[in-house]
């Protein structure tokens, strides 16, 4: 009998009976591992050139055993073969993407992404004669148009950040396979709690493991999920470019996922009740929530998430001061560009993004835009609080 989520959360990929008698994974400190002999040394080196799966470590920036024990845990919870943790999310997105793609490969990525993701490929990927081709997330035939003999990848964001946009699975996984792409999700927003798409026939899925995975605000992180063949690709970049994750942020990653099932499941229905009081209040001009029926992905988000996530997106009934005094009247979240821990988080989005106006606005960031992150407070004390300041306005 398979184990439910929540139990896998707490004991998938750590073994019984650990070292020194621990009940928790040890942080191992190291960044050197030594041999006992040359005879162990070679036999390493041909396991190793045989590409199997590494029964001992080399060195800090290949693998250490409190990462590998965070890595295991993570890929059985998306229901993958494999899975690499990295330093950061956009770490593990740049690295990966740098593995999959050479001087004349073409990309397609869906326009409605994290801007520092969109960034990378615009602007880095350029660089290296690598094209990148932005589509919007609901126009299915704009994504079959975009492919190319050259198109080797399709990367989006779902839900979206910040617009919270739900892109259809199955069709996508469909295109791609059609023409022998790889597809590569940001499941971020979503969680493995809520979707799950390798389930669908995605190929790679990407998590900043910083946030709902991790779930504390005290850890930076990035995973990636997929097959063993295509994350045995990633893993070579990973040991060339460095951008490993320490033992220490493993070991506080490991701590987050025990308690995630809780945790993202109260977020879920944190997110569902403020997005419905919000879209109530005539001081709101419109809300973006995938659980809410006026969503333009909702239909699509209830057929492949379980949950619609803890994160609102929505824009006052005024411009940038009006927004500003309403965030800044709020008394329970803290004000940041965060989000997925425990601490409920907001912000203006404009006021991060840049101080030029027309920047935002080329990038779709209108100055009334909040993003609300919902942590784990009682739903009523977060409505009140948002009640209290909107009615200041």
């Amino acid at each position: 009998m398979t184990d439910h989520f929540s139990t896998q959360a707490v004991h998938a990929g750590e073994d019984k009976r650990k070292p020194y008698g621990a009940l928790t994974t040890p942080i191992i400190k190291t960044s050197t591992y030594t041999f006992e002999n040359t005879a162990e040394i070679l036999d390493f080196m041909r396991h190793k050139a045989a590409g199997d799966q590494p029964v001992r470590n080399e060195y800090g920036r290949y693998s250490n055993p409190t990462q590998s024990v965070a890595e295991r845990k993570i890929a059985i919870l998306e229901g993958g073969e494999r899975a690499l943790l990295f330093a950061s999310g956009m770490c593990a997105i740049t690295t990966t993407m740098l593995a999959l793609l050479s001087s004349g490969d073409h990309l397609v990525m869906v326009s409605d992404c994290y801007h520092r993701t969109r960034e990378f490929a615009l602007t880095f990927l350029s660089r290296w004669g690598i094209e990148t081709t932005l589509v919007p997330v609901d126009e299915p035939a704009a994504l079959t148009a975009a492919i190319r003999p050259a198109t080797r990848l399709i990367f989006a964001e779902t839900p979206t950040n910040p617009y919270l946009r739900v892109l259809d699975l199955s069709r996508t996984v469909e295109v791609a396979r059609r023409h022998n792409i790889i597809t590569m999700i940001d499941s971020t927003f979503a969680t493995p709690i809520n979707l799950r798409p390798l389930e669908y026939g995605v190929d790679l899925v990407i998590h900043s493991a910083t946030k709902y995975l991790g779930g504390h605000n005290d850890l930076l992180a990035g995973v990636v999920i997929g097959s063993s063949e295509v994350v045995a690709r990633i893993e070579k970049a990973r040991g060339v470019l460095g951008g490993v994750s320490n033992p220490h942020d493993a070991y506080l990653l490991i701590r987050g996922l025990k308690t995630i099932d809780l945790r993202v499941h109260r977020q879920n229905e944190n997110g569902q009740h403020v997005a419905q009081f919000l879209e109530g209040h005539p001081a709101v001009r419109r809300v973006y929530y995938p659980g809410l029926p006026s969503h333009p992905d909702h239909e699509i988000a209830r057929q492949q998430m379980s949950g619609f996530g803890g994160v609102v997106s929505f824009e006052i009934e005024g411009d940038f001061e009006k927004t500003r005094r309403f965030i800044d009247r709020l008394r329970l979240p803290y004000i940041g560009p965060t989000l997925g821990g425990v601490e409920s988080v907001i912000e203006q989005i404009a006021a991060l993004f840049s101080l030029d106006p027309a920047e935002r606005q080329q990038a779709g960031i209108k100055d009334n835009l909040v993003r609300y992150a919902l942590g784990i407070e009682n739903a009523e004390d977060l409505i009140a609080d948002l009640d209290q300041a909107l009615a200041g306005l």
